[in-house]
């Protein structure tokens, strides 16, 4: 697919107010976000807010954190969960009704600001972005009762890897009425820590089956499936789960695609793109130019190209934009100066290559 040098960006963003947010990321991206607002707090959060409706779960307000109580007995909830699941996923006799996954208002302002603002807009946009935390950073990230990884848990980590993936076509299903086309990240920075001695016990093949799983239902929807790591990893992970774009930190971590040279390849002869996360979201953000950042981005294209034997014109086609992760710990400044940067890096790079 050439997507060249569509602009998009990660869920997280800083502001307070939803209306803001979603404005934002509408007079900013080719591709507009639905904004995840951290700000309102625990709800919001990066995994809990996709916790919703998930078998076991507890929140704990009072002690700031989410956990799954598999002391209790969740048969009772386990079996509806799995009769929803087949009534909706069943590759031949589903029918596709995901709405016992869905994200709530409560759970998520951003979402229904985004929508509220595409109702009154009343035209359909060319593309749209969604998103969800994957399943490996929310399975590692989140714990039972004793404070183990719920990832170690294999009848959780089963439903949870098929709760996001009903997230996934949830999503896809809202906003299928004001976007031709959806893109649907699955964030998983947890990536980043792949192969080290904390996570020894996560096997690779785990993962990628783990990851293809919920690729496909996004792709059961017609959505475009990205997986956004802001961290080094071992990018052939991605690209063996079949997605459609694997996004990285094009700033920092820019040459290491570079060495998947024969993975990337074919990557994009099956039509898949690149997501190049070259907008810094750091400090960093503040001294950088325009100019600066089409330097950065144009010596990791032509790295890429040297390693990979890929034409530059294809990566260039097959590219898309992003800052190099969420924006949600920044500065408001700072945030703003993000979405400023990428608004005018994407239409620089379109002219440059003729697109």
């Amino acid at each position: 697919m050439k997507s060249q040098f569509l602009s998009t960006a990660i869920g997280s963003m800083p502001y307070n107010d939803p209306d803001h947010a979603a404005e934002v990321s509408l007079a900013s991206l080719d591709a507009p976000i639905w904004p995840q607002l951290g700000a309102f707090g625990l709800k919001e959060q990066m995994e809990i807010q996709y916790s919703e409706g998930i078998p076991g779960g507890v929140i704990d307000e009072q002690k700031g954190r989410m956990y799954f109580d598999t002391s209790k007995d969740c048969s009772e909830e386990l079996a509806t969960f799995y009769e929803n699941y087949a009534a909706a996923m069943d590759p031949d006799e589903g029918n596709g009704d995901c709405s016992s996954m869905a994200i709530s208002k409560d759970f998520s302002r951003g979402l229904y600001a985004l929508e509220e603002r595409l109702k009154k807009g009343g035209k359909k946009l060319p593309w749209l972005k969604v998103q969800v935390t994957g399943p490996c950073s929310f399975a590692l990230t989140l714990t039972d009762e004793n404070k183990r990884a719920i990832y170690y848990n294999e009848e959780f980590r089963d439903v949870i890897i098929k709760a996001i993936a009903m997230k996934c076509r949830w999503q896809i299903q809202k906003f299928k009425a004001y976007a031709d086309n959806i893109i649907c990240f699955i964030d998983e920075p947890i990536l980043s820590a792949f192969g080290s001695s904390t996570y020894v016990s996560v096997k690779r093949e785990d993962v990628v089956a783990y990851l293809a799983e919920v690729i496909d239902a996004v792709h059961a929807d017609g959505g475009y499936a990205g997986i956004h790591c802001c961290g080094n990893t071992e990018w052939s992970i991605l690209t063996d789960a079949g997605v459609d774009m694997v996004n990285f930190d094009a700033f920092e971590f820019g040459e290491t695609v570079s060495l998947y040279g024969p993975d990337i390849k074919k990557h994009f002869a099956n039509g898949r793109m690149l997501a190049w996360g070259i907008v810094p979201t750091s400090s960093k953000i503040m001294d950088q130019t325009v100019e600066s950042l089409e330097t950065v981005l144009e010596r990791n294209m032509d790295k890429l190209a040297g390693v990979s034997g890929v034409d530059k014109k294809t990566i260039a086609e097959q590219a898309v934009l992003t800052p190099s992760c969420g924006t949600g710990s920044l500065k408001i400044e700072e945030a703003d100066r993000v979405f400023k940067l990428l608004s005018e890096l994407t239409p620089r790079m379109k002219k440059k290559y003729g697109f």
